[in-house]
């Protein structure tokens, strides 16, 4: 028996058994991509290719039709060679990276791949989704590029939906396209969204239905044309209030406004909360669906939707009731928004708007909101927001100065920081002094990395080192504030300078800023710099669910981290005392 033919037969049992071996798919790839005797075997082995594509990596499938005429030899291939592409870039992040964020040319690699995007996508999907607590560091990367690489395509998306013209530009696109920039990672389609708001749509129709059962909404081609009386405009929307706030619950969400959750169109529909502007999205839609024309008010303070009660397209601002979605769909009168806030408004205020004013208010608030905070997540979302906003509007000074300073003071992407104050200095001459300041500090930055000769080295064997207790791994327990993380570095003594020690009241501790600090990442996401005199054993140590945990450690073992390569390099002998204090502290045999 020819070795083409013992492959076949050993793949078909391999299909029957729902197991393909990847030792066995390089043995057919071989056989396909080489002239051999039993050519005739070649269909059979083509053939089996279609199920090991579909069958190892099934999140393929969508990108296929019943219809096309598919070499499926060739697409195993390129599948195949983006798996390796994706996992040599993957692999060579961390020695390239961990030392600082990835700047914005370190994805050019990427930005110039030879395969099909949506393969490489599968392949660090792939990644991500690997069992169990080991690949921490490729995990960690491959999260990085797959955000960038979806962030990217979204801009695009966005930018084309703001070339359409005004009409084509639905509300509810525009929301879930921010939704899908500030949360890439999650599974959000318009196509989902769209079907849940129909599912809404379809209870108030049967609201609708015990009403009035030939209400003109109730047609199959209800939406398309608009209903001209107002009585049966009125009888939509309070059904839809019927629905939306009696049966499903809906409410703004007043304790806990600040939310960033309630921006985001998906977590809306999942929360059934939100803010006045994801809420009147979501009216709009409805009501639009059903033939009934509400309009967006760039109400200060409070979005608000307005339904013409007068003539159509009526500039007098008393021929519209107003609709606060935030407050359960409450019809007011002009008096009454002017109590809704507080204070007197000129009408200009009660004008309409476009979809992108409506994204760029989104898109404002979010800005709103990761200003609020020095958090990572918070930085995370004021870049993003950033994207969004100059995305809509490229030349907008104020934005690009917001955007340069945050990149200056987070420290990354020095050279972005340059591109951004040249543009800054050629919209606004004006801004010189600002812009020279970020300047000088920027090339300042640039130069000091060029001098950093390579990683520091700190061995425990130093005489230096003899009064650091923990090692790099291990699970701590804050004695004072009681919270859990894990030591990913250490000074023998307080490195920070004087005024974050006087901040911090480091001297009033017994052993002051004299005795070892330990750099760790906390349970709630932060990093934080502790005296070892506050740190103690976790008596039941477990993860940390920290954003950057991958970064440092390849691995959870059950009890304690394991250092990834390039941490190993910096702190070389702390590996043997991690194992030793674990075999000490915890012998149990937990591990």
């Amino acid at each position: 028996m020819g070795f083409a033919a013992l492959a076949c037969i050993l793949l078909h049992r391999a299909v029957l058994l729902q197991h393909v071996p990847t030792s066995l798919e390089k043995v057919l790839l071989l056989i396909a991509s080489k002239t051999l005797p039993e050519v005739r075997f070649l269909d059979s082995v083509v053939q089996l290719f279609t199920y090991i594509l579909l069958c190892r990596w099934p999140s393929l499938l969508k990108y296929y039709s019943h219809t096309d005429s598919v070499s499926w030899l060739e697409e195993y291939k390129a599948r195949h060679n983006a798996g390796l592409e994706a996992r040599r870039i993957v692999a060579s992040f961390s020695k390239r990276f961990f030392s600082e964020h990835v700047p914005c040319d370190g994805f050019s690699d990427i930005e110039t791949l030879g395969c099909p995007s949506h393969f490489f996508e599968d392949e660090l999907m792939c990644i991500l989704n690997m069992e169990g607590r080991k690949g921490l560091t490729w995990k960690y990367y491959a999260k990085k590029i797959l955000y960038f690489l979806r962030q990217q395509n979204i801009l695009k998306n966005l930018k084309e939906y703001l070339q359409r013209p005004t009409d084509q530009q639905s509300f509810l696109e525009g929301a879930v396209l921010i939704d899908q920039y500030c949360n890439p990672l999650s599974d959000i389609c318009l196509k989902s969204v769209q079907a849940q708001v129909d599912d809404i749509t379809d209870k108030v129709r049967k609201v609708l239905r015990t009403k009035n059962p030939r209400h003109p909404s109730l047609a199959s081609k209800a939406g398309e044309v608009l209903i001209p009386e107002v009585e049966l405009q009125r009888q939509v929307l309070d059904a839809m209030n019927c629905v939306l706030y009696e049966q499903l619950k809906y409410k703004g969400n007043e304790l806990d406004y600040y939310n960033s959750l309630n921006s985001y169109i998906h977590q809306v529909l999942i929360r059934r909360t939100g803010i006045p502007i994801s809420l009147s999205v979501l009216y709009l839609t409805i009501a639009r669906q059903l033939g009934v024309k509400l309009e967006p008010v760039n109400f200060p303070s409070h979005f608000l939707l307005r339904w013409c009660q007068g003539k159509e397209g009526s500039t007098d601002i008393f021929d519209y009731t107003y609709i606060d979605a935030f407050g359960k769909g409450k019809q007011l009168t002009v008096k009454e928004c002017e109590y809704l806030i507080g204070h007197h408004v000129t009408e200009e205020f009660y004008g309409v708007v476009t979809s992108k004013e409506v994204l760029q208010r989104m898109v404002g608030n979010l800005l709103n909101l990761g200003k609020r905070e020095s958090t990572d997540q918070s930085y995370q979302l004021l870049r993003d927001s950033l994207d969004l906003y100059l995305a809509m509007y490229p030349d907008n000074v104020q934005h690009l100065m917001l955007q340069a300073r945050l990149y200056f003071h987070l420290g990354i992407w020095p050279e972005k920081v340059l591109d951004i104050l040249q543009h800054i200095q050629a919209l606004d001459p004006s801004q010189h002094g600002a812009v020279g300041y970020l300047v000088q500090h920027t090339l300042e930055h640039i130069e000091r990395r060029k001098e950093e000769v390579g990683p520091e080295v700190k061995h425990r064997s130093d005489e230096k080192h003899k009064e650091v207790c923990f090692s790099i791994g291990l699970i701590m327990k804050h004695k004072r504030y009681g919270y859990n993380c894990v030591i990913y570095g250490w000074d023998p003594a307080c490195m920070m300078g004087h005024e974050w020690i006087r901040n911090m009241n480091v001297h009033s501790l017994p052993h002051g800023p004299h005795q070892p600090f330990y750099n760790v990442l906390v349970e709630d996401g932060s990093c934080r710099y502790a005296a070892q005199e506050n740190l103690e054993y976790n008596s039941e140590p477990r993860e940390i669910p920290h954003p950057d945990i991958g970064r440092y450690f390849s691995e959870f073992t059950g009890i304690h981290y394991l250092a990834n390569t390039e941490l190993e390099i910096r702190y070389p002998e702390d590996l043997e005392l991690t194992r030793a204090t674990v075999q000490k502290i915890y012998s149990s045999g937990k591990e």
